[in-house]
């Protein structure tokens, strides 16, 4: 029987966040992992991602980060601990109905494509959910748009450039209307200014759509602009908060041959010049701090 506390508990939740209790959209507990069953890619890791957050996950090469992505969309399974998504354990039950909540954009998107134009490529996902044919044109032309696709729908995916192929690679995904977005990589193989894009482009997902994002990158520009950060080092959390929290740490990330963003190093000099009166960490902030000195 329910006491009043728990009452009032679900009475708040229900009204404020429209039914049901509050849950993290990922939840990772204790988790260890190992491929030759010997030598642990993972060791004990645990974390939480709050629904509608953006979460980038950061460390040198080997430090379990791409494993991590794999572990969260069922790709592996993990040795320990246990992975929830949306409240539910993710295991060879659930595992199928999960992924229908989280979509995954690759470092190669040559890999996802399958269609022979964009067009078909965005129509092969909606098609594996089921989606009416006379609904499909409507959705394709909307996920299209917001990408800044829209000119290529008859193009073939694979004589894009790297940015395009990843905008493509991100509308299939859009498509569907995953609760939950990861990027692995996803702009380790593009010039600064595909990166760019990119970047721009994810920020824009979760600003407008309030969709969960967890990214896994290298790209320190990109970590400035999440939320939340981790670093992984040799399988374990070495580090965890909020983009300055972490770039405050600036030799402990050095140790672990990470760097802080360019933007940063620039905001600390002109501090330092007195121009600035506190660091930042993304160029729009340092752009738009200069334009309204001068």
């Amino acid at each position: 029987m329910l006491n009043i506390k728990d009452f009032i508990l679900i009475w708040y939740n229900s009204s404020v966040y429209g039914g049901g209790y509050v849950m993290e959209a990922i939840e990772v507990s204790h988790l260890t992992f190992s491929y030759d069953g010997k030598n642990d890619i993972l060791k004990d890791v645990s974390f939480s991602i709050p629904k509608g957050s953006y979460t980038t996950i950061i460390g040198h090469n080997g430090s379990g980060k791409s494993t991590m992505a794999k572990l969260i969309i069922g790709l592996l399974e993990a040795k320990k601990g246990k992975i929830q998504i949306l409240g539910k354990e993710l295991n060879e039950e659930s595992v199928y109905e999960l992924r229908s909540h989280v979509g995954i954009v690759f470092q190669n998107p040559d890999n996802q494509f399958i269609g022979s134009t964009v067009a078909d490529d965005i129509a092969f996902g909606l098609e594996n959910h089921c989606v009416e044919q006379e609904k499909m044109q409507g959705i394709i032309e909307d996920v299209a748009s917001r990408v800044g696709m829209t000119d290529f729908l008859s193009a073939e995916p694979t004589k894009l450039s790297g940015g395009q192929k990843q905008r493509v690679a991100i509308a299939g995904i859009l498509a569907i209307e995953p609760d939950i977005i990861i990027f692995d990589e996803s702009t380790s193989m593009l010039d600064p200014q595909g990166k760019a894009s990119i970047n721009a482009q994810i920020r824009k997902l979760h600003e407008e759509k309030n969709i969960t994002i967890l990214s896994i990158t290298h790209d320190m520009e990109e970590v400035a602009q999440s939320e939340n950060v981790i670093v992984l080092e040799n399988g374990e959390i070495a580090l965890q908060g909020t983009p300055m929290e972490i770039f405050k740490q600036e030799d402990k990330l050095a140790r672990m041959q990470l760097d802080i963003p360019f933007a940063l190093k620039i905001s600390k000099e002109l501090k330092k010049r007195k121009i600035f009166k506190e660091n930042v960490c993304r160029l729009d902030e340092v752009v738009g701090k200069l334009c309204r000195l001068k």
